[in-house]
């Protein structure tokens, strides 16, 4: 072809948009194009977008040199390219932004501007004519658009139709998908558009590993088309038979995702599996019942051993009748209802969980062996919300808040003291975002907030995390400094953690606040005295004959519990009981705190004191 029948094809100005990469201007001559045949519409691709063709590369005399075409020598396939991110040579980068879909093109390429480019990504053979102009044949196929999933290209998707959502399926979720598989450009070799979808589980290698990672990234109902170079569709790398034909170089899969099918596990432990078998109305997990609420369900619950039916409600119920609970008061077993706050209304189902989430902490059934794993199929029939402070006044909050703080109590009452906890938390986290009007709002407010903190001061105590009570006590104390009931809690968290002398100064503050207090002071004096005496016979014991050694020897006197020596908890028990602050706000009940582990540094505290106490002078442990 002669010069005259092709155009110059101008290079991209310094201040284009299109492009980040370096550009460059095409001197006269450098890049000329001629349409062979006509393609379709008025869009050009432009950069992102991916591009495929075919060519054929021919020198001046007409010698094909290279060619993607079967009939020119090339593998038959087309390429498959992405503007502005696949490695081309500057000639293409320039010249296919021009070409229209279905359009058959012929582009002069200067040799500067093709492989004799000093910085051209790719590389020739060493008797490829690099030195002369080429004529590159070009017809383009098709451009969009894509997502790139993989860094080198070699994975792309091109969303045909939107899904629904924002789930997206991932190990070991389920999907149902329409497939069919073709050679990019070529025969389609395999195919599922009839019949059963194909099922998968994701996670166990049925499919190569980028094309599950791509399907990972689609919502229900979605279809789209995803491209992946052979180097990602080693057949040993997947259980299911693809037939993928071996010269194939880029593929193209059409995936069309019917159902996703949700499995969780649940605290990613595998004790507890759920299963959704059967969608539920709305979208996840917006509107599934994460906050506590009233449910209604319908459950069965089977031995997973044997699959003996221990209990359903449509034949056990009176009437067949669902069941309604609370949820977050512990009405039904953790792995059930940890399941249930992430189901839909209308969703069925499966959950199989370890005896440890199901009933070893829960009424066991009748027909349920001890240590037991347990299935249940649940429906969730519906759920309400609890009532939303928005809109209401001052004075019905506090009816909600009261409420709230009864449900608590009686839960740390049954001894469900995260589950009380959590209650009081929720109240202190929306009294953050309250604004009374006027000093008595205000006031009561504040005085309800501090009863909610001590409870929660209360639970880290009954739950042995003496040091979060110590602290929730101070968030008190540091707007009232001489609040009782907070002293008095910080002190026997304080007491807990052989913190005497913090503990007695507390307890005699409370004294000097508050004479009617003094009762309840002077009781938790005498549990501290000897809960002091018991920690300083420890140290006596553990230094005992440590200084009765000559310079480097080391004692290897040992803790020998004395004969008819009480042990610290059977004193505490047989103390007095008199805590008697206010009863209608105090969570603890009438029983003396449970015994903690002596910590380390308690022992070594102790020791210390009794060190200075009976050692003069200096002294040095060897």
């Amino acid at each position: 072809m002669g010069e005259d029948g092709l155009n110059r094809v101008e290079g991209k100005k310094s201040g284009a948009k299109e492009t980040p990469k370096k550009k460059r201007e095409i001197g006269p001559g450098g890049l000329m194009k001629a349409v062979l045949r006509p393609g379709e519409g008025s869009k050009h691709p432009k950069e992102g977008d991916q591009v495929i063709f075919h060519y054929i590369t021919r020198t001046t005399e007409g010698v094909v040199v290279e060619s993607s075409r079967a009939d020119h020598g090339g593998r038959g396939a087309p390429l498959r390219m992405v503007l502005g991110k696949s490695k081309m040579i500057a000639g293409w980068e320039e010249g296919l932004p021009t070409i229209l879909k279905g359009e058959t093109a012929m582009l002069k390429i200067r040799p500067d501007l093709h492989y004799a480019d000093p910085e051209c990504p790719v590389t020739v053979a060493e008797n490829f004519p690099k030195g002369e102009d080429l004529f590159f044949e070009i017809e383009l196929l098709d451009f969009q658009k894509v997502k790139v999933l993989k860094d080198d290209l070699g994975v792309t998707k091109l969303v045909l139709r939107d899904g629904e959502g924002w789930e997206t399926p991932r190990a070991p979720y389920e999907v149902n998908i329409w497939i069919t598989a073709r050679v990019l450009g070529g025969p389609t070799f395999f195919s599922q558009k009839e019949g059963d979808p194909l099922h998968l589980t994701f996670g166990k290698e049925e499919l190569p590993e980028e094309l599950e990672k791509a399907i990972g990234t689609m919502t229900r109902n979605e279809k789209a088309l995803i491209y992946i170079s052979r180097t990602y569709c080693s057949p040993a790398s997947y259980s299911l038979n693809l037939n993928v034909p071996p010269e194939a170089e880029e593929l193209e899969f059409e995936v069309e995702l019917i159902q996703l099918i949700q499995v969780r596990d649940m605290f990613g432990d595998g004790g507890l599996i759920k299963r959704r078998i059967r969608d539920g109305t709305g979208e996840f997990p917006i509107d599934c019942p994460l906050q506590d609420s009233v449910m209604s369900i319908h459950y069965k619950g089977m031995l997973l051993e044997g699959g003996k039916i221990f209990y359903n409600t449509r034949t056990d119920n009176p009437g067949g009748e669902p069941l309604e609970f609370a949820s977050g008061e512990g009405a039904v077993p953790e792995g059930l209802e940890a399941s249930l706050r992430l189901m839909l209304p209308g969703e069925l189902a499966l959950i199989n969980s370890v005896s440890k989430y199901a009933y070893d902490k829960f009424p066991r059934p009748e027909g349920v062996p001890e240590g037991a794993s347990v299935q249940w199929e649940v429906e969730l029939l519906g759920y309400e919300k609890a009532k939303e402070w928005e809109g209401l006044n001052f004075k019905e909050i506090m009816a909600e808040v009261d409420a709230i703080k009864a449900a608590g109590n009686r839960l740390f009452k049954e001894g469900k003291f995260e589950l009380a906890k959590t209650k009081y938390d929720k109240v202190l986290r929306d009294f953050k975002h309250m604004n009374p009007h006027g000093d008595e709002e205000a006031q009561e407010l504040q005085t309800t907030n501090n009863t909610f903190l001590l409870n929660v001061a209360a639970c880290y105590h009954k739950l042995g995390e003496y040091v979060k009570s110590i602290e929730t006590c101070n968030k008190v104390l540091e707007g009232n400094p001489h609040h009782v009931k907070a002293l008095y809690r910080r002190g026997t968290a304080f007491t807990e953690t052989g913190d005497f002398d913090e503990a007695r100064s507390d307890f005699k503050l409370m004294m000097t606040v508050d004479k009617s207090a003094t009762g309840d002071a002077n009781a938790a004096l005498a549990k501290l005295k000897k809960r002091e005496q018991e920690a300083e016979l420890k140290a006596r014991k553990q230094f005992k004959g440590l200084f009765d050694k000559r310079p480097g020897e080391l004692s290897e006197e040992t803790i020998v519990e004395t004969p008819g020596h009480e042990s610290t908890e059977a004193s505490i028990t047989q103390d007095s009981k008199a805590e008697t602050l206010e009863k209608s706000e105090r969570v603890e009940d009438a029983t003396a705190p449970p015994q903690a582990t002596t910590p380390i540094s308690r022992l070594f505290k102790v020791g210390h004191q009794f060190l200075r106490q009976h050692i003069p002078g200096r002294c040095a442990i060897l």
